[in-house]
Order: C-alpha cells, then structure tokens, then sequence
C-alpha cells in the first residue's frame, strides 16, 4: 500500500512481478479482494486523523477561552485571567453548554456551532469532567429542554437536517451515560443500600446525587399542552434511546425504580394521547427497559426476584411480579387514548417491546439476539438468571385453567431466553431425572459444577410454552432448539455406542419432542376454524425452520456469534434440507402447511434426524444391516417416547373445569 501527503491510499503496483500484475488485471476476485484492503485502510487513516482534528479543535476552544479576563472589576482591561481551569475538557464543556443552550432557545444557530457541538459531544462523552460539567451547566430540565427542541427540529421544522439532530441526541446520550457512572455493582452496591446511600452522600457521589435529584422534581413536569402532554421522563428516556454505550446499571435500576414511583404517583403519566410526540415513545418505563437490554447484568439485577446485595445491604425488588404478572399489585400497562370527535382507549401494538427485550437479556446473560441468530441449548447461566428464568415461567403460568396468555411482544424475546435453557426444558419434559424433579418443587433451580440449572414445573412449563406458541416463529425457536439439543447429545455419544443400550436415552428424545407436537396440535385446533390461520401458522413455522437450510443461522453463546451447519449438527441439517428442498419459493402459505406437515411431523422428522446423525459418523455403515437394523430400533424407540409425551402434554393443555 502507498500513502500519499494528502492521506489518500493506494495499491502499490510498482512491487508486483509480471505474474502477479497480470493476474491483477485480469483476476476479479484479485481485484475485489485489493480494492476491500485500500478501503480498509483508507477508512483506518480517515478515523485517526478524524481524532487528531478533534483533538485540536478542542485545543483551540481551550486557547480561546483560557485566555480571555475573568475579572471585569479589578481594573484593568482584556487583562489576564488569574482564574483560568486546568482541564482542557470544562471549557470545551462550556462552550458546548452556550451552543446547546442556544438552540434550546430557539436561537439561530449556524452550521460551524452545530459541527463544533457535533465534535464536542463525540470527542468527549466518554470522559467524566467535560460530561459532568456540561450536564451541570444545562441541569436536568435543561437536558430535558434541549432534547425536545431536537426532536423538534428534527421532525419538524428542520427536517433536511434531521440527521444532525439525530446525532446530536446520541451524542448527548453518552454523555449522560459517562456522567452517571456508579462504583461497583448494582449486585453489590443497590440504590437503597447503606452502601449506595454512603457513596452518594460523599463528594464523588454529589454530581449524581444532584442529577436524580433534579430528575425526579422535573421528570413529571408536564412540557407538552393539557391535550397531549409531554412529561419529562418521556424525553429524557427517549434520548437515552439513542445512545450506543452501555449505562450503568445502578442508574439504569433506580431509574426504572424512580419511574414506577412516578407512574404510581401522577396515573395515566406514560399514556399516548392522540397521535403523541415523535421521536419519543410515550411509555418511558418500557423504553427504559430496552435500554437496560442492552446492559444485560443490570436487566439481571433488576428482575432478579431474589433482590441485590448482602446482608446490611440487601435490598428487594418485586419488578417481575409488577412488570410480568397479573392480579394484584401488578403494572396496568398504559394505552393509547385517541382523540377527535370521540375519545377511543387501545391497546398499544407495541406494548412490552422494551420488557421482552429486557426480559431475554436478563435470563440469558447477553444483548437480544437478532439478525437471524437463534439460541444455543447448551448456554451455561448463573443462579440470578436462572432465577429470572424460572420466575418468568412462574409469573406467566395459569393460576386457574390451562391458558397462559402471553403478550405478542413477549413471545418471541421469552422463546429466545428459553431457547437457551433447552439442556434443562429437555430434562424437565422427559421427566425421569430426579434433580429436576426434586428442584421443580422448590427453588425453580438448582447449581452444579456446569452452572445453574432450570427447573421449572413440567406442567407449568407446557403451558407456557403453549401460550408462547401462538406466535408460530416463537414455536419454531423452541423446537429447534430442542432438535439442536438432541443433536448435541447424539454427538457427544463415544464411537461404538451403537451397540450400547441407548433406548432410554432415544426414548426420552421421543417423548420430549411428544411434547412439542402436542403444544402444535393445541394450537392449530384453536385457530382451524378460522380461514388460512391454521395454513399460515404452519407454513410461518416451517419457514423459520427452513431458514437454517436457506440461510446462514447463528446462535449467540456468551455474547459471541457462531455460525451453525457444522458437521456438529447433521440431523437437524437433514431434516432442514429435505424440507428447504420441497419448499415453496413462492410463499404459497397452503402449500407449504403441507410441507410443514409432513416434515414436523414425528414419522418423519424423527427418523429424519436420527438417522442424519448415524450417517455422519465414521463409526456407522449404514449400508452394513445389523447398523442399520440399530438405527431403525433406537428410531422405534423414540417413536414409542413421542406417545409418552404427547400423552402427557395432552392433560396439561386439557381444560377439566367445564
């Protein structure tokens, strides 16, 4: 590569020999691969000497006003400025405080101003002087006010811009974000704790003490109009929104705290009136929630229902029971009030977005899963996850009936979070191992030497999953992740263990999966007499299931992406390929419920994986009769277990009331 004076990167030809230039010039995959490595560089090169560039704008603001008289009464003129701070970053902040200030007034403001703010907020929102200082100069309702004015301008009044306002709120989000940084954990050191009252009465802790503070008196303060109001909270949580660093779980517990006081304390605060305020989701506390699920330990913490910190410093929280459960002393999620000629209450379509999202983070350990990657059943969790787990389960469960109704932005986050426990629900639907059995009755857990295991109650359990179910991509998560589960299981089987008694293991393969198509016969029987339901919730399945064949999938173990379709996973990689191969393209939603049928069903899907897994390995002839006469009874064998299990998940989802 070559590097001009002026930064620009070029291939360096001059070094190729003859060979090489003529495979240069000829070669498109050569050229391809030369043009992706000059862009990568060049972009390397742009981003430091973007730094360098900020770092001397900040210089130059310092200069400019380090210099200037800070006493007008001591008689003389432009004269030196004996008061001048030492920390380059307080007058940046100053300077960045004047403009922001400025555009919260209405005040025209020009291009440089909001480029020279732009590059304030980004060179300095990870260093604590400059956002302390100028979160300080402008106080929560100046925060507050600035980002109203944002959005305003954003979608409003100056919409060509829109980008610039969007960026200005990011960067002011992580400024908040460095600003409110705590000591410790929220684990060790809870709000409310002796701990956390100790640090916030001394020096280091009277920036944030001061903050909440003035959050909390200007949260609820109305900065819309008596028809559509705006509250504070509103705003603020909508411009953490946008930012793209992790907030500290403290903050992010008390807040969550602080806005139920707040909704307990001023009713109907988080309802959308009419057609809202946009850029700013009307429910603060569930747009909080999608933040914090983005600080999985701090999600952990918060819907732990064990609580946080030790002894002295123990502090409850029932935030599950409030935010998941129902009955009494539980949340009335807020609706949508429309306005016009007639005042119509509804439900909001996107109620509990922010919770599910919050919701899987917290029992997993890890950000949601998105982009196409599914779960990993053999995940290992600690005991506060696994207890969120099984109090998600607990909170969802029936109290009377069979039915667990669970909102439709909860389904797939919950089917995500359980995809990972597939290790423990496959144990728990089999139903013959003791340590299950026996923690299934008590803690909903249980800890060994492979981490924290769940143990939820099986009826419970099915039931839940029923309700999960209704979203037919929901369903699919699951049983693929059971289907990978079984599959890691057969691949962990030593050579030789053919010809080992392996029937009981193969059996409770069966019954476990017995489960999953009693939970698919419950659903499709509720929804058959409506037209095309029942043809879309298959063929939705299916489709989700063929993907793993059509495109690449990953699943997320310990924060990290892995691609799957290794040789690992050969059973599953059968049944989705035969499958993807009668699969309609054209999204022919009858003709693909036919696929679904044929191929998730347990004749042909349980043969199917088992034997991809025999013919995989290199200990299997499946053209030698007595390997494959072995495979076809262990493949009976689980056809006998899928009648135990259907059978039992049957009277779980029965209702026996009537």
């Amino acid at each position: 590569m070559k590097v001009s004076d002026q930064g620009a990167v070029s291939y360096d030809t001059g070094k190729l020999s003859t060979s090489e230039l003529s495979a240069l010039h000829h070669d498109p995959d050569y050229q391809e691969s030369v043009r992706k490595a000059v862009g990568s560089w060049q972009q390397r090169i742009d981003q430091l000497v973007k730094a360098v560039g900020d770092a001397d704008a900040g210089v130059e603001v310092a200069f400019n006003a380090v210099v200037v008289d800070s006493d007008t009464t001591d008689g003389t003129t432009n004269g030196f400025n004996g008061k001048a701070q030492g920390d380059i970053e307080k007058y940046e902040a100053q300077e960045a405080e004047d403009i922001a200030k400025r555009i919260t007034n209405g005040e025209k403001v020009s291009a440089a101003d909001l480029a020279e703010l732009q590059r304030a907020l980004r060179d300095n929102s990870g260093d604590k002087a400059f956002s302390q200082t100028f979160l300080n100069g402008l106080g929560p309702d100046g925060v507050i006010k600035f980002t109203n004015e944002l959005n305003h301008l954003a979608f409003d009044s100056d919409k060509s811009h829109k980008n610039v306002y969007m960026d200005l709120q990011g960067g002011l989000a992580n400024t908040v974000a460095k600003a409110t940084q705590v000591p410790g954990s929220v684990a060790d050191m809870p709000p409310g704790s002796s701990k956390f009252k100790a640090w916030l009465a001394s020096d280091d802790g009277r920036f944030y003490r001061e903050w909440t503070q003035g959050l909390e008196k200007y949260g609820t303060k109305n900065y819309g109009s008596n028809t559509n109001p705006l509250y504070g909270y509103q705003s603020f949580v909508g411009m953490m929104e946008h930012s793209d660093v992790k907030y500290d779980d403290q903050f992010l517990c008390q807040m969550g705290d602080d806005l139920i006081a707040a909704e307990k304390k001023v009713p109907g605060i988080f309802t959308t009136w009419g057609p809202g305020h946009k850029g700013i989701q009307a429910d603060a506390l569930d747009g909080l929630l999608g933040v914090m699920s983005k600080n999985p330990d701090a999600a952990t913490a918060f819907f732990d229902p064990k609580g946080n910190g030790a002894g002295a410093d123990h502090v409850d929280n029932d935030h599950l029971h409030y935010l998941l459960g129902s009955g009494d002393g539980t949340r009335d999620w807020p609706k949508h009030v429309g306005t016009g000629y007639s005042v119509t209450v509804f439900e909001n379509p996107f109620s509990k977005a922010g919770l599910g999202l919050a919701l899987e983070a917290a029992a997993t350990g890890h950000p949601p899963l998105v982009g196409g990657r599914d779960p990993w059943p053999e995940a290992v969790h600690n005991s506060a996850q696994a207890r969120v787990m099984s109090g998600i389960i607990g909170q969802l469960a029936p109290t009377s009936g069979t039915d667990a109704p669970v909102s439709p932005m909860l389904r797939q986050p919950i089917a995500a979070a359980l995809g990972e426990y597939a290790s423990d629900t496959h144990q728990t639907l089999a139903g013959v191992d003791v340590d299950y059995v026996r923690a299934s009755g008590d803690k909903g857990h249980f800890v060994d030497a492979h981490g924290a295991h769940l143990a939820a109650d099986p009826k419970e359990l099915v039931q839940v999953m029923r309700g999960l179910s209704e979203d037919p991509e929901a369903f699919a998560t699951l049983q693929k992740a059971e289907d990978r589960h079984i599959n890691y299981e057969l691949d962990k089987l030593p050579q030789g263990a053919l010809n080992h008694d392996l029937e009981r293991k193969f059996e409770n393969f069966g019954a476990v999966r017995g489960t999953y198509a009693a939970i698919q016969e419950d659903v499709i029987n509720d929804i058959r007499t409506e037209k095309h339901a029942e043809a879309d919730w298959k063929a939705k399945v299916a489709y989700h299931v063929v993907g793993g064949a059509l495109t690449p999938l990953y699943f997320t173990t310990g924060g990290v992406a892995i691609a799957y379709g290794d040789a690992l996973q050969r059973g599953v990689d059968m049944v989705t390929w035969e499958m993807s191969n009668q699969w309609k393209a054209q999204a022919d939603a009858e003709a693909n419920a036919k696929v679904a049928d044929i191929f998730l069903s347990a004749n042909k899907h349980m043969p199917l994986l088992i034997n991809g897994w025999a013919e995989g390995r290199s200990d299997v002839d499946m053209n030698n009769q007595n390997a494959k006469g072995r495979v076809q009874d262990l493949t009976t064998a689980a056809l006998q277990g899928h009648d135990r299990g259907v059978g039992t998940a049957e009277k779980y989802l029965a209702d026996t009331s009537n």
